[in-house]
């Protein structure tokens, strides 16, 4: 038996009693905790995020519920060092206490930042930034379409260059502001808009001026550089100052550190091309003189030849001469073939006592054995089979002896 014992709680009793003595207590109903995040898990169905925030001795479990979630600029990952803000509560079915998450920050760093370097790295990895699918830069344009805000200084500068590089350029401006809550929608509105017009447009220009990554951040939204990358017509990105770099710029066909720069790449310089074309015209003309000058001396030289000044005498004169050469030629045959067909003669003749048809023509005969001509009665042996060839056939027979001495005819 117990003696003085409290009144008897249920567990449940004793958890809710727990949670409201934490969640009452002034310390604790607003900490900042700092630590390194793990077991991270977003329920994608509720839109809950599930953590644990720990340090080198110990852990504690979190919890940060969809309407916080929502405002997260960045998405928490396994290993992030973040500084939490919340309340310390229990979670009455397990008894274990945890903090609820009203906010997270990345610590050193903006959640900005982190938002930038995640989207990018995904991006990346599915290949919009890829060097394969930049188009090229047309040299040439004809129209140029200008995604910015119509009263902005970007816009300006653009009119400014290319009307003093290249005046014949038209250029068409697809108004959309470039930040703030309305940025994103219009800039992806401009896009649409200039697909439906990409048969009229040579380039487009995406532009605005200098700022803070929050005053860019809309040039980071994934809906905006997806937009940039499936442009069908090829397109230059300036946005910001020189040192900024947005992930439209990387999703774009060229990158150019200012609005005026990407308004030079856009165009060619014709003072430059008109100056070019003079030095080639003044060129040309002085070939064209030398080459004239040239031609004149060479026909007066050619004036000066015989068969300009008398075509018949040179005629007459080489038609001697050709007959002489014919007649020569003929005198060289003569003169080479004679002896030549008197030895060939001779050697028919000589050809005629040496062939072995005359010899079989004077009684003699041939006899060969299988492989070559029998020139000694060594070279014959009993049963070997001779052919002996005659003036009028050819006769096989077979040794029966041979004897070496009897030479008689």
């Amino acid at each position: 038996m117990i003696r003085g014992r409290a009144a008897v709680l249920t567990v449940s009793q004793l958890n809710r009693f727990v949670r409201s003595t934490l969640e009452e207590n002034p310390r604790l109903r607003e900490v900042y905790v700092q630590g390194e995040l793990s077991n991270v898990v977003r329920h994608y169905s509720s839109g809950h995020i599930y953590f644990a925030l720990k340090d080198d001795a110990a852990a504690v479990r979190g919890v940060m519920f969809r309407s916080n979630a929502m405002r997260l600029q960045f998405e928490p990952e396994n290993g992030m060092m973040v500084l939490v803000r919340g309340f310390v509560t229990l979670y009455e079915r397990d008894g274990t206490y945890q903090i609820n998450a009203t906010d997270i920050q990345p610590s050193g760093i903006g959640a900005l930042q982190v938002a930038y370097e995640q989207l990018k790295r995904r991006l990346e990895a599915e290949g919009l930034f890829d060097s394969q699918y930049k188009q090229p830069i047309p040299s040439n344009p004809e129209r140029i379409a200008v995604i910015t805000s119509a009263g902005g200084a970007a816009l300006q500068d653009v009119i400014h260059v290319i009307t003093r590089r290249c005046p014949s350029v038209e250029l068409t401006v697809f108004p959309a502001a470039v930040q703030g809550k309305d940025s994103v929608p219009e800039l992806l509105a401009a896009f649409a808009a200039v697909r439906k017009l990409a048969d009229r447009f040579d380039t487009v220009i995406l532009c605005r001026g200098g700022g803070s990554m929050e005053d860019l951040m809309s040039f980071n939204d994934e809906r905006v550089v997806r937009a940039v990358f499936a442009c069908p017509i090829p397109v230059i990105s300036a946005v910001g100052h020189e040192v900024d770099f947005t992930l439209c710029d990387f999703a774009a066909d060229l990158r150019a550190p200012t609005p005026s720069a990407a308004a030079e790449l856009a165009v060619p310089d014709t003072m430059q091309l008109r100056r070019q074309l003079e030095q080639y015209s003044a060129w040309l003309r002085d070939h064209a003189y030398r080459m004239l000058d040239s031609c004149v001396g060479q026909l007066e030289r050619a004036k000066s030849r015989e068969v300009i000044k008398s075509p018949l005498k040179f005629w007459d004169m080489n038609r001697q001469r050709l007959e002489d050469l014919i007649h020569l030629l003929q005198k060289l045959s003569e003169d080479e073939l004679e002896p030549r067909r008197r030895q060939l003669a001779y050697l028919s003749v000589l050809m005629e006592e040496l062939s072995p048809l005359k010899t079989l023509g004077r009684g003699y005969s041939i006899t060969y054995t299988d492989r070559q001509l029998l020139r000694s009665v060594k070279e014959a042996a009993p049963g070997m089979e001779l052919k002996t060839v005659l003036p009028d056939g050819t006769v096989i027979s077979k040794v029966v002896a041979v004897n070496e001495k009897e030479t008689e005819i």
